[in-house]
């Protein structure tokens, strides 16, 4: 019977360490089950980190896009409304000339037509740059405006109010809103 309790006790002990080994695999597992979940929670938690950074970032490219896509638009529209402004403004010294050729008073017949020929040339340019949307600046009588007037003289004079052009010595011009040229003018004090 000793070898009996002595069998059984090895049982007994081989049970409880088997026991035992099972008990820390299944604490071990828990722990390992514990550690994925963490790792999947962390896991998770990175890759929606990422997706919010790839959103901002397609977010930002996509209002980027759109500024740019509107500033070309804008320029596309300035450049179409001020395609000629280069041209007239190398017009403007011929119109000048032409002006003053047209104040010159004619004394004989044939410099009469000369003047004639002129004026239908002048008026034919002047047409041409209207249709493009050049206007002339309004100045003699009106109030001074350091914007669309550049002041090269004073005077004093009773029959204008203060700050007003009494006199213009070169006609100013803009194309559709844009000044080109500034009339040269002479204010009343």
């Amino acid at each position: 019977m000793n070898e009996e309790n002595q069998t059984t006790e090895e049982q007994k002990e081989k049970v409880e360490t088997q026991a035992d080994e099972n008990i820390e695999e299944i604490f071990d597992e828990g722990k390992s089950e514990e550690n994925n979940e963490d790792n999947a929670v962390s896991e998770v938690e990175k890759l929606q980190a990422q997706l919010d950074e790839s959103e901002n970032r397609y977010l930002r490219l996509r209002a980027d896009f759109d500024n740019f896509r509107r500033r070309v638009t804008l320029d596309q529209e300035s450049n179409q409304k001020y395609r000629s402004q280069s041209l007239i403004s190398d017009l403007l010294p011929a119109l000048d000339n032409f002006e003053r050729a047209l104040n010159i008073e004619a004394e004989n017949d044939q410099t009469k037509s000369l003047l004639q020929g002129m004026e239908m040339v002048y008026r034919s340019l002047m047409d041409a740059l209207k249709k493009e949307g050049v206007e002339e600046i309004e100045s003699v009588g009106h109030q001074f405006d350091p914007h669309h007037h550049q002041a090269v003289m004073q005077d004093s004079d009773d029959q204008y109010e203060s700050n007003v052009v009494i006199e213009e010595f070169q006609k100013g011009y803009k194309l559709n809103d844009r000044i080109i040229r500034p009339s040269m003018v002479k204010v009343n004090q």
